[in-house]
């Protein structure tokens, strides 16, 4: 009888090893799906915020960028409190303490958005993409001395391919913009900066959250909201919606219906691009997919904007495209070894 028991309880044992397995697969298929999903979803969405952003800034010679950040700023914080209100996420209620914590992170995510405007109006997208590679350059250099962090010789040759592709490619840039290059350069600070400070502050946040953490919807929430004040303060900065003329003040009014609603359209697409990229699947290969996501992204903007090139400006942009690659798969291998 013993025998028969034990064979028995193999069996079962044996059915049980392969239900997990099963589950285990099914639901590595699940996350390989929506991955591939979110992927899709953020390349899609980001190559459409940029472009329709510099279709706008550009090509309507649209003179309010600030205003065009706080359109698209506005949508996600109504999609993401929409959401929350339906049940579909959870966000972390917005606090006074909280606030005051996050406030400086804030203020560097307002420029860095607003920088990345002024930019983009001067600059062809496919330099945009190269030159944000400094931004690399810039972080790996302030965690070295904010955060005692080395990186690999792999991250370190990738970085100096950058600088490189930087160069070469504003030196052969045949639309090349004082202006737009100055802003870009800015931009590259202000976005390491983003960045550098969000490590350090996010500790501290959490200690001021119900839950004791802070997720990626609750931070798209926090930023978007308080950039609503602060992009009002610089439009009237900036007289973007104001301009005096003796006593009469003239509000800024989108003429064209045209424009108008690409900006509408603009404005829902990037919220679903911040819903996207931080999907929490999509985390691990957010990195990888956003450097092979700036190679058509490139391309899109040279023949829809019919840029003027030569081939030491697209061998320059290629070579850059390709060193973002390189990098995004080598700090994915330093992380997998650290």
């Amino acid at each position: 009888m013993k025998p028969f028991e034990n064979n028995g309880t193999d069996l079962e044992s044996g059915t049980e090893k392969d239900r997990d397995k099963s589950a285990r697969s099914t639901k590595g298929a699940k996350l390989q799906n929506q991955a591939l999903l979110s992927g899709l979803a953020y390349c899609i969405s980001s190559c459409s915020m940029i472009l329709i952003n510099k279709f706008v800034l550009s090509g309507y010679d649209f003179n309010a960028g600030i205003s065009l950040m706080l359109y698209q700023n506005l949508i996600s914080v109504i999609i993401v409190t929409v959401l929350s209100f339906l049940g579909v996420i959870s966000t972390e209620p917005l606090t006074w303490r909280l606030i005051k914590v996050w406030l400086p992170v804030n203020v560097i995510f307002v420029g860095m958005l607003v920088t990345s405007m002024f930019s983009l109006k001067y600059i062809n997208v496919a330099m945009v993409t190269v030159l944000k590679n400094v931004t690399n350059v810039i972080t790996a250099l302030g965690e070295m001395y904010l955060f005692n962090k080395h990186h690999d010789g792999r991250v370190w040759t990738a970085l100096f391919l950058m600088i490189i592709s930087a160069i070469s490619g504003g030196i052969t840039d045949l639309t090349f913009h004082a202006v737009g290059y100055a802003w870009q350069i800015v931009n590259c600070f202000l976005t390491a900066s983003y960045s550098l400070t969000l490590r350090r502050v996010m500790d501290t946040a959490k200690q001021y959250t119900k839950s004791g953490n802070l997720n990626e919807f609750s931070m798209v929430l926090l930023n978007n909201t308080l950039s609503l004040p602060l992009g009002i303060l610089l439009i009237f900065i900036f007289n973007e919606w104001i301009f005096g003329s003796g006593n009469q003040l003239h509000f800024y009014v989108v003429s064209s219906s045209n424009r108008s609603y690409h900006i509408q359209v603009e404005g829902l697409i990037y919220g679903f691009s911040c819903l996207a990229v931080y999907w929490e699947v999509f985390a691990l290969v957010s990195s990888l997919v956003g450097s092979l996501n700036k190679i058509p992204l490139s391309v899109a903007g040279i023949l829809l904007f019919k840029v003027p090139t030569s081939l030491e400006n697209s061998a320059s942009i290629f070579f850059g495209l390709l060193a973002g690659v390189f990098f995004a798969r080598a700090k994915m291998r330093e992380r997998s070894q650290s």
